[in-house]
């Protein structure tokens, strides 16, 4: 019958004309390249379609592309595509309305969500990724992840039965494509169904993930994965060995509407059996089937494409004698491959090792090995070509292993001469009467091991177990530091000697010696297994930084190792209360003076110090000098940045990437982290003991300074608050006992200093506790005693010293200190009846209300001053633009003006406060 008079409904006779008139292909040809020449294929583009179908489809097609991007890892193209759907969808909106949101768009959504958030989680595969990739990846990822949040019920309830879901268009698909498949006919149909049964059912998204992965793995025409991943081998195969009978044959079928109960109605069984049966996990080694059927043999875990059997690569042809030079030539055609792009580093390792190995059974002498070891190290080191990055914790325990037998290996043969002058050339390494010289050196590989293990520990979730595991691993280190000082007392250099000596140094400064801090205080251990281990240990820490830092100061001639090496005896002087030792050193070093034109590490290793040096100041009583070591770092109110202990939020144009790269590689590891909350507790109660007093006696000078910024900004922003409840965080409390300070009320502002909250936040964290809290008390006492007699003098013609003394639970002797200092400073207008024992008032002070008029005067003569000299400015202007050549006369006649006004002044010197006081200081 001919194609013209076809009807619509007879389907059979027109797909058997289509295949009559279609030519054989090759069959690498897709199934849709053979539809698309198909007459009546054209025939059914031109049938008019519903809305609902075009957008669909247009839907559809979308998320094909993105599949497709998503196989391949190409996440430019997901993200581009992405964007597209998301714009269709939004045109569908309409239709989404009425019909609801199709159940392929939410299944993509949720597959492509798990799918970038395992890309995500793939350190590995996000290294190897292109620039492009990498920001499309981290784009998608936001977009996504906001997008969903609109569809969250439905992607909930696609998770939570998503078999159904794929099958529905699993059939979909299987509707649309007929009997095509990779497989023969005969069997499709068996093992689609096994395959499912059978294979454990897995997400899109970790389809994907393993289908990219897979360097074996090829693209085809069907959708589906599961079938092309099954005997794909053997089918490829048998089809190019099929002749052209078997190509017309495969191509009639393709095109034939199978019969009913023939392949398609068992792969529709196949589907429904799987809606029926949920999934399950597959044993291994289960040999049964569905229909009771056994197969030969069990299952075999194996991953996709043609499985690849490495074997391990011969050093050295059977045969071949092994000496000195066979092994050199080797290692350097290994060493030759490092740092190419391609190189595999774990495999380039175990080669080292194996070498280092070989070596060692073919006794060829220490000389060769200890050149392998250095070269396995500097592997260990080149595993992460990225400055960044950090060591695994498996390579770190092997660096750490390789540094120790190169160590043993130098201690047991002192025959072994190792230096970075030696020439390659001029290398010893075989076995002769002449010792070993090797080049190489072994300080840089210990120096390269400290700045890793610093890498970790930066690295490192400071609130995990695993930043403990990794702290252990300290002990270790010192100890390698402790063998190469006494390996380099012998062989080193007075350079490389100071050298090692600063990295020891760093890795005591900052550590409080509790054991020698017992025995100062006259405490022994509590069990004689604790005493016992006290004696055995050796000295004190800080015998063992006089020791150290007192070389570097004799023997360096860098100024960076003494710089540093100052700044940690100073640190660790402060941290064990020594306050006199650490300010003389300080002061002696001058190292305030040219601090700003050393390196970033060092200026945050000063500012550790100073912030150390001014806690143990307030420790010992001294707030003073607390609060001046302090007031630099705690009033930039970057405290955090300045001790290398955080970065804060900036924007792009104050700090870019690469800044901030490299600022985050500067970061202090967190357990040697200064307490900031504390810190900055100690910085405001030093300045409220400053501060309150001197507001006190200064109450009525407009002209007073600000002792501290931040302190008076923390009492506004209190003063702002509308309700004033009990005080919660450490600021809070800080200005409550300010208020309570001022009006001299001590027990009030002492239970807000010292209560068990503050305790536990601040004050318990100091070594002796309970002294700090007893030096707060006293000071507390003695400045409100001055913040007292400051606000009430006027009220008094008299006061007891006995009185304030049980006012303010104070000695008779410390009240008459105070009180004569405030006199003789001339704070306080009295004087001091030493029979009676009595404070007698002068009442030279003026009033309040005296105080007001002048504050009153000043501010009426500051706006005489101002008025005028923008009358002066205002003819200035006028004079000089239009009568240029009388500006000369008017700037003199100017001068002349302000002569006059400095007479006036002069004349009315009785409105100033000075002329006022003195004035009214001879009528009292």
């Amino acid at each position: 019958m001919s194609r013209f008079f076809a009807t619509g409904s007879d389907s059979e006779s027109e797909e058997s004309s289509s295949a009559d008139e279609i030519t054989p292909k090759a069959p690498g040809t897709t199934l849709k390249q053979s539809l698309l020449l198909s007459d009546d294929e054209e025939d059914t583009k031109r049938v008019v379609r519903s809305a609902k179908d075009k957008r669909f489809e247009e839907l559809t097609n979308l998320i094909k592309t993105i599949r497709n991007a998503m196989k391949i890892r190409d996440m430019a193209k997901c993200l581009e595509e992405f964007e597209q759907l998301c714009r269709a969808f939004l045109k569908s909106k309409n239709i989404v309305d009425k019909e609801g949101v199709p159940s392929f768009y939410i299944r993509l959504l949720a597959d492509l969500e798990d799918y970038l958030n395992q890309l995500w989680e793939d350190k590995e595969g996000k290294k190897k990724m292109n620039k492009n990739n990498a920001k499309a990846l981290s784009t998608l990822r936001q977009k996504i992840r906001k997008y969903n949040r609109d569809f969250e019920t439905e992607i909930t309830a696609y998770k939570e039965n998503p078999q159904e879901s794929a099958d529905e268009e699993d059939d979909k698909e299987m509707g649309e494509s007929g009997s095509s498949s990779d497989s023969d006919g005969e069997a499709d149909g068996e093992i689609s169904a096994t395959s499912f049964l059978k294979k454990k059912p897995e997400s899109e998204a970790s389809k994907m993930l393993k289908g990219a992965k897979d360097s074996g793995d090829e693209s085809s025409s069907s959708d589906e994965d599961e079938d092309e991943d099954w005997g794909e081998d053997s089918e490829e195969s048998g089809r190019e060995s099929s002749d052209e009978e078997d190509k017309k044959t495969y191509l009639a079928e393709a095109f034939l509407k199978p019969a009913h109960g023939t392949e398609k109605g068992e792969i529709k069984k196949g589907s429904k059996k799987r809606d029926k049966i949920k999934p399950r996990k597959r044993i291994e080694g289960e040999g049964e089937e569905e229909g009771g059927e056994e197969v030969e043999g069990g299952w075999e875990k194996v991953k996709y494409g043609v499985p690849l059997v490495k074997e391990k690569p011969k050093m050295f042809a059977k045969g071949t004698e092994i000496n000195t030079a066979v092994v050199v030539k080797k290692l350097n055609e290994i060493l030759q491959a490092r740092g190419k792009k391609g190189t595999d580093r774990a495999a380039q390792i175990e080669l080292l090792h194996a070498l280092a190995a070989i070596a060692a059974e073919h006794n060829l002498g220490q000389g060769i090995l200890v050149k392998i070891k250095f070269n396995i190290i500097a592997s260990l080191y080149d595993y992460n070509p990225n400055l960044a990055a950090f060591m695994k914790p498996e390579m770190w325990k092997k660096c750490l292993d390789c540094i120790d037998e190169l160590l043993d290996i130098l201690f047991e043969h002192n025959d072994i001469f190792i230096g970075e002058n030696i020439a390659e050339d001029s290398e010893n390494l075989a076995i002769s009467d002449q010792p070993f010289r090797v080049r190489g050196c072994v300080l840089t590989l210990v120096e390269r091991m400290d700045e890793e293990f610093t890498k970790i520990m930066q690295n490192t979730d400071p609130h995990s177990q695993e930043y403990v595991d990794n702290l252990k691993d300290e002990g270790r280190v010192c100890g390698i530091i402790d063998r190469l000082l006494e390996y380099l007392g012998n062989k080193g250099s007075t350079e490389e000697i100071c050298r090692v000596y600063l990295r020891r140094i760093m890795h005591t400064y900052y550590k409080f010696d509790y054991k020698a801090h017992r025995r100062t205080l006259g405490l022994q251990g509590e069990t004689k297994s604790e005493q016992d281990q006290e004696e055995s240990e050796g000295e004190d820490s800080a015998l063992i930084m006089d020791r150290l830092c007192k070389f570097i100061y004799a023997k360096d001639r860098t100024d960076r190792i003494r710089t540093c090496a100052i700044l940690c005896h100073i640190y660790h002087h402060a941290l064990h209360s020594r306050w006199y030792q650490a300010r003389d050193l300080m002061l002696m070093s001058h190292l305030q003076d040219n601090i700003h034109h050393s390196d970033p590490p060092v200026q945050i290793l000063y500012n550790r110090t100073m912030v150390q040096l001014g806690i143990c100041a307030f420790r010992q009583g001294m707030i003073k000098d607390a609060h001046n070591a302090l007031l630099d770092i705690q009033s930039s109110g970057r405290a955090k940045e300045l001790l290398g202990q955080g970065l804060l939020m900036r924007n792009m144009q104050e700090r870019n990437a690469e800044q901030e790269k490299i600022e985050k590689r500067r970061q202090v590891p967190f357990h040697m982290h200064i307490n900031l909350e504390l810190l900055e507790c100690v910085y405001l109660v030093s300045a409220m003991l400053l501060e309150i007093p001197y507001m006190a006696a200064h109450e009525f000078d407009a002209r007073r300074r600000m002792i501290s910024k931040q302190f008076h900004h923390q009492l506004r922003v209190g003063e702002r608050q509308p309700l004033l409840g009990p005080p919660e965080s450490m600021r809070e409390h800080v200005v409550a006992a300010s208020k309570a300070m001022k009006m001299g009320d001590w027990r009030t502002c002492h239970s807000f200093i010292i209560n068990e909250k503050m305790n536990s936040k601040v004050w318990d964290l100091f070594p002796e506790a309970q002294r700090v809290r007893e030096m707060l008390v006293r000071k507390i006492q003695e400045e409100s005693l001055r913040t007292y007699l400051f606000t009430y003098s006027s009220v008094y013609d008299s006061i007891s010293m006995e009185t304030l003394s049980e006012m303010f639970q104070l000695e008779m002797p410390t009240v008459h200190s105070i009180i004569s200092k405030m006199i003789i400073n001339e704070e306080l207008m009295a004087s001091l009846d030493q029979p009676t024992q009595t404070v007698v008032m002068h009442r030279t002070e003026p009033t309040s209300l005296q105080n007001m008029a002048l504050q009153l005067a000043e501010k009426l003569g500051s706006l005489v001053e101002n008025n005028e000299r923008v009358f002066d400015l205002k003819q200035g202007v006028y004079g000089g633009y239009f009568n240029r050549d009388q500006k000369g006369g008017y700037q003199q006649k100017q001068s002349y003006q302000r002569d006059q006004k400095g007479g006036y002044q002069q004349n009315k010197g009785g409105y100033q406060r000075g002329g006022y006081r003195n004035q009214n200081q001879s009528n009292y």
